[in-house]
């Protein structure tokens, strides 16, 4: 009898304490769905880029110039499910009437994501597949180019510590397309992202290395501080932005669900950018919005794409 009642009082205690810790997690999920979502809105955003050290050994090496720029952007919450956040960036150059808008970067944010994809070489994604025991409590952010293209993901905790709210991962990326241009020593970024959740809105800080990668070593070529404030705005300076988006986002849902199936493949995925004159994103852009269908956007992504 007493084994019996001995029995019942622990069954009973670990019941209360796996509610409890089910409980505990269910409003920690919440509680950082709140703060992903924070990030959305009008910005009047200033990206600003430094290098910092530098460790080639070639003696006429020219370090980039610093990198400082404003603009606006509307981030718009364009997906939400029961795990998963799609917010993306639309660029608006200026709050008046002669304002460019461009569909920019977007942020997907998924909860105890277990398939993420991780920047190799050469245009090449590689997907990697955690344990669910590495990704308890925790979110990943996948980050797409404009044209929807992969550019990185990273996978971390978001941290309440001190009136500080941040979320940080370190992950490698293609060359930053601010230097595609002007840069061919290196063909890695291997990036340092924290997003933190501030009193004028949110900062996307960095510290990244460029690397040049072989199949053999990577070497470090430098070291760079990205600081890229977030400071939000009256929603009416970003109206060309949000009045681009409504009239363009349903062709871009074609070009988001093919590359997610693209990546959601077991195989490698290879992008092939140097046969082709046109960008992938021009060539989206060019498409009669009343023409699209997810027919049209396979057959335009699968001439960027290596089998």
């Amino acid at each position: 009898m007493k084994n019996t009642f001995e029995s019942i009082i622990i069954l009973t205690i670990i019941s209360f304490l796996f509610y409890f810790s089910q409980n505990n997690k269910s409003m920690e999920f919440e509680k950082d769905k709140a703060t992903i979502l924070k990030m959305c809105g009008c910005y009047k955003v200033t990206f600003n880029y430094t290098e910092t050290f530098v460790f080639s050994t070639d003696p006429s090496y020219n370090s980039s110039p610093d990198m400082k720029e404003s603009i606006y952007e509307w981030v718009d919450l364009t997906e939400e499910s029961e795990n998963k956040l799609v917010l993306q960036h639309i660029l608006q150059t200026s709050s008046d009437s002669n304002a460019f808008v461009v569909k920019h970067w977007r942020q997907d944010w998924q909860y105890e994501d277990i398939n993420i994809f991780s920047y190799d070489l050469n245009n090449k994604w590689v997907n990697k597949n955690l344990k669910k025991n590495d990704v308890d409590g925790k979110w990943s952010q996948k980050v797409f180019q404009i044209d929807d293209m992969p550019r990185y993901s990273g996978i971390g905790s978001w941290v309440y510590l001190d009136d500080r709210i941040y979320w940080q991962s370190t992950c490698d990326a293609p060359l930053a397309r601010r230097e595609t241009k002007i840069r061919s020593d290196y063909n890695v970024l291997n990036r340092g992202n924290r997003v933190e959740i501030t009193n004028y809105g949110w900062l996307h800080e960095q510290d990244n290395k460029k690397i040049f990668r072989t199949n053999f070593s990577d070497q470090i070529i430098a070291m760079e501080k990205g600081y890229n404030t977030y400071e939000k705005v009256d929603e009416e300076k970003c109206q060309m932005a949000i009045n681009w988006w409504k009239k363009n986002s349903n062709k871009w849902q074609y070009v988001r669900d093919n590359w997610n199936k693209r990546l959601a493949q077991s195989s490698d995925l290879f992008v092939d950018l140097e046969n082709n004159s046109i960008s992938l994103y021009k060539r989206i852009s060019d498409l009669n919005i009343d023409s699209v269908n997810a027919s049209v956007i396979d057959e335009t992504i699968a001439s960027y794409i290596i089998e």
